[in-house]
């Protein structure tokens, strides 16, 4: 395994180096080697390594599948953790009960427990959950199988919250399925996880590839779309790197609850946040921790029935990357920790120049302004950075074979790539700026704490846009007007970066209204899941027996 793993890295790295050393050379061709122009160059080789490093993950994902891993009977006792915090209660003890009679179905409900960890610190979600808990236990008639508590001290987040339930409970288990709120599972994906983690002893987490279900939103159906066509084969690509060192995602995945009790206890970091305090960003780091330990942490994406809601807008994507980015920043605390294994250190790397490539790119921008490359050498830089964002995709589209038909047909399946490539190319440079604020917010120590996950927010208007991102439209504008004075030549290359930034409320507000087209279609939705239809129907069950959602505010980023 590790010999594999470490062929594919080299050619993966071979192939991201060689890309970005041709694209400084194509920029710098004939600039000299003055400050400026060196900067220049420094910056566009930073930048295209992680854009050429994420393309060759494609490539390597488009191999045939390796067989799949050994499974055999798992004959001890599971647990299902599904960590809350003031989320909708209604709505999570559906997803419960339909998890439950999946169980069932797949032969485990009795060697499965399910347990609802609350850190809500609202009273009256607090009391809609325990009216919901205790609906719940009457129709199913379950005593000693489903638990819930409410922690009086949410020390950790959702981090801690497992980390509890573990250092009291979990020697009661062999296994947890960790769960988000808002996640989903098929009780045959979660009997294959447990019989892989029997079949394989040295196995310590085992991570699936969750698809975004019920997206109505443009922006929302554009990420399920583009997370079920392109995601598995990326993560195929992610998966022939791993090694016995893979990722950790945080949710929707399998943990053998010793190794985790032994291995996963995580430091609080000295000084203030948003670099101190407790790590946002945990999964990464726990996934480094129990590779260190010598367990394997492995991502199968053949594993299916794994599901999850995705933000329905920019403004709640943006708001969620915030504490991403956050997370990930603080990881250089943990960069050079002792004992780590050298590809956990390059994850780490790899997620803090997630966030610092979009700075690079506009600083890169701004200091053409000043120092104009060469036209030619612009336009070849330009049409190597379009090809490592939109050929894997279009790639990816040509090779899918039968899996077009889960998608609507050749056709159908083929116009939802162009018309994604389309979309995403707008959003793009909106995501840009707000990834570039965060980073910005971070380095100047401002903490963005862990707000509340904003669900099922509606369409937003003109204004609520225009609020959240007035300052991008004049970025766009200043851009724009900079390069008419100093380099005129730059104006068409600006246009697909300032145009999208002046228009960054219209999009905001465009994006989150819902989609009418049919285009986006996933396999999910047009043949929904069982555990989906099953969810829906408790939820339409229980809508007459239960008081109504308690009132919240969705958040804003």
């Amino acid at each position: 395994m590790e010999e594999r793993a470490a062929l594919f890295r080299a050619v993966a790295l071979g192939v991201a180096a060689a890309v970005a050393v041709a694209a400084a050379g194509l920029l710098l061709r004939g600039e000299g080697t003055g400050l400026l122009a060196v900067l220049q160059g420094l910056l566009v080789l930073l930048a295209t390594f992680w854009l050429a490093f994420g393309a060759s993950l494609a490539l390597l994902g488009l191999l045939p599948e390796a067989p799949p891993p050994p499974e055999a009977d798992f004959l001890g006792r599971a647990v299902v953790l599904v960590p809350i915090c003031n989320e909708d209660p209604r709505a999570v003890f559906a997803r419960i009960s339909a998890m439950d009679a999946e169980l069932h179905l797949a032969g485990i409900g009795q060697q499965v427990d399910i347990a609802i960890l609350s850190d809500t610190r609202r009273e009256d979600i607090a009391a809609q959950e325990a009216a919901c808990f205790r609906h719940l236990l009457t129709e199913l008639g379950v005593i000693g199988r489903i638990f819930y508590r409410r922690r009086a001290d949410n020390r950790g987040r959702k981090a801690g919250n497992v980390e509890d339930f573990i250092r009291r409970s979990g020697a009661a288990y062999e296994a947890a399925v960790i769960l988000d709120a808002d996640s989903l599972m098929s009780g045959h994906t979660i009997a294959r996880m447990l019989r892989r983690l029997a079949g394989d002893p040295g196995l310590g987490l085992l991570q699936t590839v969750p698809v975004i279900l019920g997206a109505q939103s443009r922006f929302g159906r554009m990420m399920a779309f583009s997370g079920s066509f392109h995601g598995p084969v990326f993560a195929r690509g992610l998966a022939c790197l791993q090694g016995r060192t893979g990722p950790f995602w945080g949710h929707n995945a399998a943990i053998r609850v010793r190794a985790f009790a032994e291995s996963c206890g995580l430091p609080e970091l000295a000084g203030a946040p948003p670099f101190g305090g407790h790590v946002l960003s945990h999964d990464y780091v726990e996934a480094a921790l129990l590779a260190r330990a010598g367990w394997t942490v492995r991502l199968d994406p053949d594993l299916g029935g794994s599901f999850e809601e995705g933000p329905e807008t920019i403004l709640s994507y943006a708001k969620r990357d915030r504490r991403w980015c956050q997370g990930n920043l603080q990881h250089a605390r943990i960069l050079l920790a002792p004992g780590m294994r050298a590809w956990s250190r390059f994850v780490f790397l790899q997620g803090i120049f997630a966030y610092l490539a979009p700075v690079l790119w506009l600083a890169f921008v701004l200091l053409s302004l000043v120092a104009p490359a060469p036209v030619e050498g612009s336009l070849l830089l330009a049409g190597l950075v379009l090809g490592l964002l939109f050929a894997p995709k279009l790639l990816v589209a040509l090779c899918a074979g039968e899996r077009a038909e889960l998608f609507g047909g050749r056709l159908h399946l083929f116009a939802s790539v162009v018309a994604e490539v389309g979309q995403s190319s707008l959003v793009a440079p909106v995501l840009l700026m707000f990834q570039a604020r965060s980073v910005v917010q971070v380095l100047l120590g401002r903490d963005g704490g862990w707000p509340p996950t904003a669900r099922g927010d509606g369409a937003l208007s003109w204004s609520e846009g225009w609020r959240a991102a007035w300052w991008i439209t004049l970025w766009g504008l200043a851009l724009l007007f900079a390069a008419a004075w100093l380099a005129p030549a730059l104006l068409p290359w600006l246009l697909p970066l300032a145009g999208p930034m002046i228009l960054a409320p219209n999009l905001i507000a465009w994006t989150s209204r819902p989609a009418q087209s049919r285009l986006f279609a996933t396999p999910d939705e047009l043949l929904v899941p069982t555990v989906s239809r099953r969810t829906s129907t408790v939820e339409l069950r229980w809508s007459d027996h239960l008081p109504p959602e308690p009132t919240r505010q969705i958040g804003r980023a």
